[in-house]
């Protein structure tokens, strides 16, 4: 019997990491949107391809929660992008007004589910998901550092010339311009990045990583990122469903990990069939500790004006 994965919202993100897991065929996916029809379509054409790609997985759409029930997996795509010259903070109260919402109806869809969430602001909207849901902190993520990992790795890899695979990195903290590349644990081949790039071209590399999301805003003009974006979110489905253990960097609930409390912030954790299964602690430099903190706190304060607007 296949798993079902559930995807709240047709949009780029979600249509993508639909079509991604349908293609793969090791699950069933539920696609749903509140937009009469556009969920429905764009599950009929995936489910097209079927036979094309050699996929058996049921793909429907649907504007009904009900018909959600039973997921395994639950990823929170809802919401409004950004548009050029926005920030990911500007999208704070409307888009916590819908995560809040579709939170409560696939909470009672599938009270047994993995939650996934990917609406921005990224850290305060999982945040907000986790309240809401009564979920244990193990069953709510957030996706961030996968993809701001995968940024960083990709512009390293242009640098130095060589493979993606040969990079080594984490990048942790929140999902924004307070993220933190750990610069002092990134290796090439095994080789200290500090060791291969100058110190300031190295600056400008995690400032692009950074901006990586608006940098692409800007290039697109009428829309957001969606192709890495949904491939980091089938690599924590994957890892969900097959139980594979994997560490990843994740936005995870710190109770005290990292000298944080209470707040959702990007560490690495071990990602299993339970949801998060261990959060790892990395050593870090004063300097990253401090950023980390940093970090938190601008999550804080999103938290804040979102308790003040409740």
């Amino acid at each position: 019997m296949r798993s079902k994965v559930t995807v709240v919202g047709a949009g780029n993100v979600g249509a993508t990491t639909a079509q991604r897991i349908a293609d793969k065929g090791y699950a069933d996916v539920a696609l749903i949107d509140i937009v009469e029809g556009l969920p429905q379509g764009k599950a009929l054409d995936m489910l097209s391809a079927g036979p094309i790609v050699g996929s058996d997985a049921d793909v429907f759409g649907t504007n009904d929660y009900g018909d959600t029930s039973g997921s395994d997996v639950v990823v929170i795509t809802a919401g409004i992008a950004r548009k050029p010259g926005m920030s990911r903070d500007d999208l704070l109260l409307t888009n916590m007004k819908i995560v809040g919402s579709v939170t409560e109806q696939v909470v009672k869809a599938s009270p047994d589910a993995i939650l996934i969430v990917v609406s921005n602001p990224l850290d305060a909207m999982v945040q907000h998901a986790y309240a809401l849901s009564g979920f244990p902190r193990e069953r709510v993520i957030g996706m961030a550092g996968i993809l701001d990992t995968a940024r960083f790795r990709t512009f390293l890899s242009q640098e130095l010339e060589t493979s993606v695979t040969n990079i080594s990195a984490y990048v942790l903290g929140g999902h924004g311009d307070s993220m933190v590349p750990l610069i002092g644990s990134t290796t090439v081949g095994g080789v200290p990045v500090a060791s291969l790039i100058e110190a300031g071209r190295l600056e400008e590399i995690v400032q692009r990583t950074r901006n990586g999301g608006a940098e692409i805003v800007s290039l697109l003009k009428t829309g957001s990122a969606y192709y890495a974006p949904s491939a980091a979110i089938v690599q924590m489905v994957e890892a969900i469903l097959f139980d594979t253990k994997e560490i990843l960097p994740c936005a995870a609930l710190l109770n005290g990990e990292y000298d944080i409390e209470g707040l959702y912030a990007g560490v690495p954790v071990k990602l299993g069939a339970d949801g998060i299964e261990e959060i790892i602690e990395v050593d870090l430099t004063p300097s990253e500790a401090a950023a980390l903190r940093s970090s938190a706190d601008s999550v804080q304060e999103l938290i804040d004006i979102m308790a003040a607007n409740s």
